[in-house]
């Protein structure tokens, strides 16, 4: 079957329709191609589809770098440069933006890149019984796909899974994690704790602080793009009074934020990551354990505050939403890993008397469609 490639979607997959107007979404296909597609998967509203051969092509599509390309289920976007890459990134959170949030982006609002290569300090690895070795999985298969070097992993981190100790690890999947200073920390499900504080521990420099973290926990695994989130957060929270981080993990933004607020409140509830926020943080800062809509709920209806989240994909919760709605938070900096749930929330937020007084974008993952957002919002 033939079809024309109308734009790009979430996911950085190409949008088209049936004969029959049903939608049609095909990974690895991009605006403005003709391609040759087989169905792989159909339902009543929509279908997907792979291309099996590029009739057209996009005059931005170049030859992938790797070989494990469209097998390993990483890195779909490696048909297009960088630099294409954030533009089709861009004009998919615009749309984004505009459809689910009601707000249009500016068309010049920055997004930062990376360099494109070697440049993931953590990773997942699943161990193949038949050969030993740790690889990735297969694109929607459970099969193991085993490599030399993965170019988007640091040269550390390709060295250490090729090590002959790495591959004597007695787990099936393994995390491991790069701090860029040469410790490459690793854990597995079922360490036990003395283990754990062994291999698994780690230290990280970053924005002029050394901050305590192991590879069981989250961690940005871009550190050189970990740096410039940094500087924009200091940059957009000035100084003030009050900060609350919300869903706070180690304590990271809390910690490079001290020397900016008179009060520092933490609020986390995952065991593992509290365990490194006691390092992290300095005494001033108050570390609450505590259901975050609850405590905020009981906290910041009469004095205002600078509140920061950085929440899972599935943004904030919906309880949370209404009480930062009805509480007293003057300024607001909102991390996002997911721009839908982002426009999702801000819908909310503005409907609450918020502002967007900046936003900016960060591709973390060169050749993923992923992409983290920051938005700064004033009310009042």
């Amino acid at each position: 079957m033939k079809l024309s490639i109308e734009k790009m979607v979430q996911g950085g997959v190409g949008f088209s329709r049936l004969p029959d107007g049903r939608v049609c979404f095909v990974p690895q296909a991009l605006a403005g191609e003709e391609v040759e597609v087989a169905i792989s998967k159909e339902s009543k509203d929509y279908v997907e589809a792979r291309v099996m051969q590029v009739i057209k092509p996009s005059p931005i599509r170049i030859q992938p770098k790797c070989p494990l390309y469209e097998k390993c289920g990483g890195c779909s976007l490696q048909h297009v440069s960088l630099e294409s890459q954030v533009l089709i990134m861009k004009d998919i959170v615009k749309e984004t933006f505009l459809r689910i949030g009601k707000t249009a982006l500016p068309d010049d609002f920055p997004i930062f890149s990376t360099e494109p290569w070697h440049y993931r300090h953590r990773a997942r690895v699943v161990k193949d019984r038949d050969t030993n070795q740790f690889g990735f999985r297969e694109e929607q298969s459970h099969r193991i796909i085993s490599f030399e070097e993965c170019p988007v992993l640091t040269k550390s981190l390709n060295s250490f899974l090729h090590l002959e100790s790495t591959q004597k690890i007695r787990a099936q999947e393994l995390h491991c994690f790069d701090n860029g200073s040469g410790r490459v920390s690793y854990f597995y499900k079922g360490m036990k704790e003395p283990e754990q504080r062994m291999f698994s521990d780690n230290l990280v420099s970053i924005g002029g602080r050394t901050l305590s973290m192991d590879a069981s926990v989250f961690f940005q695994s871009n550190l050189s793009l970990l740096s410039t989130l940094v500087d924009r957060v200091r940059f957009h929270a000035e100084k003030g009074d009050w900060l609350i981080d919300l869903f706070s993990g180690v304590g990271f933004f809390a910690s490079l934020l001290e020397d900016r607020f008179s009060r520092i409140t933490t609020v986390e509830r995952e065991p593992g990551c509290l365990r490194h926020a006691k390092k992290n943080l300095e005494k001033k800062a108050e570390q609450v354990t505590a259901n975050a809509e609850s405590w905020l709920l009981e906290n910041t209806k009469s004095t205002p505050a600078v509140l920061i989240v950085d929440p899972p994909r599935t943004g904030l919760p919906p309880e949370a939403l209404k009480v930062i709605a009805e509480g007293k938070i003057k300024k607001m900096i909102y991390v996002s890993c997911n721009p839908v749930t982002l426009a999702r929330d801000l819908f909310q937020l503005k409907n609450s008397g918020f502002e967007v007084k900046a936003v900016e974008g960060f591709a973390f993952y060169p050749h993923t469609p992923h992409l983290e957002m920051l938005l700064v919002l004033n009310r009042g």
